[in-house]
Parts: structure tokens; sequence; C-alpha cells
């Protein structure tokens, strides 16, 4: 696990105008707290913060250098900017080599199930307990050939060495289904159309089959127009 020095520097304005000027100049706003020691009010650089977070993830650990002193900490919580997406303040909380710190890590799926089937995510992160120095960025679950009934819970995850899973073992983390059929999706369509009031249309085909039963006139053949006719010139002529 990496770890990433902040210089910081210590905040003796407070308010949505210091703020301001304080991003500004390129840092962001933060407070550091926990072990009994008072609340810190500082700023830290905002493009190293950001590297910090994007190259080692949520539970990166930081060396947050204050008047010259190190401190190591983990980011508690951020708050960022709903459109521009920037850090806007931050909570760090101190932590010590070989404390135990319970933290959520992500889950990345990677692979593909076997055909035909459909992985079903119902957890994005699991809660661990571990050394505050050695956090995993994420936990890697393979999936390749997975067929419908093979779930994944939270107890199948491997965790590094020294880390105790705090997430419910028969948490279900990923589920897989079978792909329904045509005929099934067909039947479910019919019965979310019928529900819904809607009837359908019939098919052209079905349409031109409507017809079948209609007689149809046979056309007179030649030979039987010239008798008629013949018949009729001798009427006239009697």
């Amino acid at each position: 696990m990496a770890d990433y020095r902040l210089e910081a520097e210590s905040r003796t304005e407070f308010g949505k105008g210091s703020a301001r000027r304080t991003r500004r100049a390129g840092r962001i706003p933060a407070v550091l707290y926990g072990h009994g020691q008072d609340v810190v009010h500082l700023s830290l650089p905002a493009r190293e913060f950001a590297a910090a977070l994007r190259n080692g993830g949520a539970n990166a650990l930081l060396t947050v250098v204050l008047d010259g002193k190190e401190q190591l900490a983990l980011t508690k919580s951020v708050q960022r900017d709903p459109l521009t997406r920037q850090h806007e303040h931050a909570d760090l909380i101190l932590v010590r080599r070989g404390e135990k710190t319970t933290v959520e890590v992500p889950v990345i799926v990677v692979g593909e199930p076997a055909p035909d089937t459909i992985p079903n995510h119902q957890l994005n992160t699991v809660s661990i307990e571990a050394d505050a120095t050695r956090l995993p960025d994420s936990i890697e679950i393979d999936i390749t050939g997975r067929a419908a009934g093979e779930n994944i819970t939270a107890g199948d995850l491997a965790l590094p060495a020294g880390a105790t899973l705090v997430t419910d073992p028969a948490a279900l983390v990923i589920g897989f289904l079978g792909a329904p059929s045509a005929a099934e999706l067909e039947a479910e369509l019919a019965e979310a159309e019928a529900e819904a009031g809607i009837e359908r249309e019939e098919s052209g085909e079905a349409a031109e089959g409507a017809g079948e039963g209609d007689v149809v006139p046979e056309p007179q053949d030649q030979g039987s127009g010239e008798s008629t006719e013949s018949a009729g010139n001798s009427a006239d002529n009697g």
C-alpha cells in the first residue's frame, strides 16, 4: 500500500469566504482528528490530494506533514462540488502503524460468466478490519465460467493477510441467473401488456389467414359462354 505525503498548512480563518479563498489558492480545507486530540483545521494541496485518492483509492494512507510533524491519516469523508466534482472539503482521521481500523473496500469483478448466464451484483463494497498501514485498494472477484446458481457471498472473498471480514459472511455479493429464453421473454411481455390493458394488433399473416374461409366465385370457362350465346341466337331466330 503506497504512502502519500501531503504538506499541510494550518487554517485560522473559517466560513464560506475563507474556504473559497483557500480553494482559489489551489488548496482544500480539511480537518484532522482522532486519538483524543483536538480537531485540527488545516488545508491540503488540492492536486496532490486528488492524486492520492485517484491512485490509492478511498483508503489511501496519507502522511500529513504539519509544522514539521508527520502524522498518518486516512480519509474519512470528502465533499465534492456536484457539478465540477472538485474536492471542496475533507475529513481526515488519525491512525497509527499496527493499529486495526475498519474500512469499506470496493469489490472489483473480472472475467466473464458462462454462456447464457447473467451476473446480478448485490454489493459493491464490503467492510473489513485490517492494519491501517496495510489496507487493500480493492478486493477482486474472478467470475470466469460461473453458471446460474453459483453465487458468491462475502465469506467467499479472498482477503489480504491479517484482514478480518466485518460484513456478514452470508451476504450475497454477486449472484448468477440463467438468461431467459425467447418464449419466456414473449410470455413476460404479453403478461405485462395484459396488466397494462394493452391489446396486441394482429399480424399481417393472421389478418390474411382470417379470410381463408371466404367463397370466391370461379370464372366461367369459354365453352360455357359460347353455348349460352348460341342458345340466345336460336331464341331470337324463333
